[in-house]
C-alpha cells in the first residue's frame, strides 16, 4: 500500500506536561496511549522519531520527592534516575507492539558542532532504516544550562 503522507519520518514531541497530564508524575495510561499512536504510524509505513521529555518527572516519581524546582543539581539527580525509568517504560510499552526502541541522548552542544550533528543524524537514520523507533531526549545530567532555562 502506498504511503498517503507526503513525509515518511514524522517527529513527535512528547513533553513533560503531555506525559504527566499536568501532574507531577508520569501517567502510564497517557504513555500507553501515545505509544499506541506511534505504533499506528509505524503500521502505516512511517518511520516515527519520538522526542521525549519527562526524565525529571520520572525521577521525581521514582524517588517520591518534591524537591526544589530551581536547584540544578536536584534536577540532574532526578534526570539521572528518571531517564532509565522513562526508557524502561517506553521499551516495555513499545515491545507490546513488537517495536524496538533506542535511547538517543544529546545536548545542544552536541548538535551545534558539525561532527556531533552528523554522528547523531547518521545514527538516527540508521535506526529508522532498521525499524527501530528512536527516543531522543536532552541529556539533562550534563546539560546544566538548559536545566536552568527550562
Amino acid at each position: 500500500m502506498a504511503n498517503p503522507f507526503l513525509w515518511h519520518r514524522p517527529v513527535l514531541k512528547l513533553g513533560t506536561s503531555t506525559l504527566t497530564g499536568g501532574t507531577e508524575v508520569l501517567s502510564l495510561a497517557k504513555l500507553a496511549d501515545l505509544v499506541e499512536q506511534v505504533a499506528a504510524l509505524r503500521a502505516a509505513g512511517l518511520q516515527p522519531v519520538v522526542v521525549s521529555s519527562g526524565a525529571v518527572a520520572a525521577g521525581r516519581q521514582r524517588l517520591n520527592v518534591g524537591g526544589d524546582r530551581k536547584d540544578v543539581t536536584v534536577k540532574q539527580v532526578l534526570a539521572a534516575v528518571g531517564q532509565s525509568r522513562l526508557m524502561h517504560l517506553y521499551d516495555q510499552f513499545f515491545e507490546f507492539h513488537g517495536i524496538t526502541t533506542a535511547q538517543v541522548l544529546v545536548t545542544r552542544q552536541d548538535l551545534a558542532e558539525r561532527g556531533g550533528y552528523l554522528n547523531a543524524r547518521t545514527t538516527l537514520l540508521g535506526l529508522c532504516e532498521r525499524g527501530v523507533v528512536p527516543i531522543v531526549n536532552e541529556n539533562d545530567v550534563v546539560a546544566s544550562d538548559e536545566l536552568k532555562l527550562g
